[in-house]
């Protein structure tokens, strides 16, 4: 077997679409419903992603906080804030009282968006991967 050189199985590095698969690899070229599915699976584009974890009695520093930060920051919030998990979540409406920025709950896979806050639900876990809130 001298001189023959053996084929070795090309390797895919991770994150390098198959060129088999079949559809759209970037938003513009997606349908609507192939773009939701995208926005699920692809990174957010690159901006900060700032998390503020604060206790039961955060609350006033966390809206001075959000007082200063100019709306078109390019920066996404996501506030974890440590509540009694009986009480009805009320972070939201008073957080957006102090920031011209979108404020809201999150949902399970929520795309983070930049010049935005998130506030995580009462009683909920909270984890991030590629852009999505989980």
């Amino acid at each position: 077997m001298a001189g023959k050189k053996k084929a070795v199985p090309k390797q895919r590095r991770r994150g390098v679409p198959d060129k088999t698969l079949k559809g759209p690899l970037s938003l513009e070229e997606a349908t609507p419903a192939e773009s939701e599915a995208l926005r699920e699976t692809q990174p957010a584009k690159d901006f900060p992603i700032v998390g503020i974890g604060a206790s039961a009695g955060g609350l006033e520093a966390l809206e001075l906080f959000l007082k200063h930060v100019p709306q078109n920051c390019g920066m996404a919030f996501i506030i974890v804030q440590h509540l009694d998990p009986t009480h009805k979540g009320m972070m939201v409406e008073l957080l957006m009282r102090s920031t011209p920025m979108p404020v809201c709950q999150v949902r399970d896979r929520m795309a983070v968006e930049a010049d935005r806050v998130y506030v995580i639900p009462p009683n909920k876990d909270l984890s991030i991967l590629r852009g999505v809130l989980h």
